[in-house]
């Protein structure tokens, strides 16, 4: 699966999860970010970290290790697109996987120091 279909997935809108019994603070690792709906798999969401830099990245965590999830203020581009932010508190010791594209060089090249990177996710992001 491509990294445009992975940042195109749908926006998480109902995740609403408290647990009084938990400590957030201790027992959990906080993240923010704008959360996405799995492509394909609904035990999981996404969590989509910087969207409007160069640097965009995201993190996969599944919904069962979600101990918490408060709402942050949005953020908006100059064309008007908004998204919706989130902090979503993680369980420690949770599985998580951690997704950042780039060039395979020696040593890697990631997102701001590829210029191909660049050049290949602008032509993707102009396809219908």
């Amino acid at each position: 699966m491509s990294v445009k279909q992975y940042l195109g997935t749908q926006p998480l809108n109902m995740i609403t999860r408290y647990n009084s019994r938990v400590q957030v603070e201790k027992e959990c690792v906080s993240f923010i970010g704008a959360p996405k709906k799995h492509p394909y798999d609904q035990t999981k969401l996404l969590l989509i970290v910087d969207a409007f830099t160069n640097d965009t990245l995201f993190y996969e965590f599944k919904l069962e290790d979600i101990m918490q999830v408060d709402e942050e203020t949005g953020l908006a581009t100059e064309e008007g697109e908004s998204i919706l932010m989130a902090k979503i508190w993680v369980r420690r010791g949770a599985l998580a996987l951690r997704y950042e594209p780039f060039e395979v060089d020696d040593p890697p090249k990631y997102l701001k120091d590829s210029e191909l990177l660049h050049q290949t996710l602008s032509e993707m992001e102009q396809r219908p």
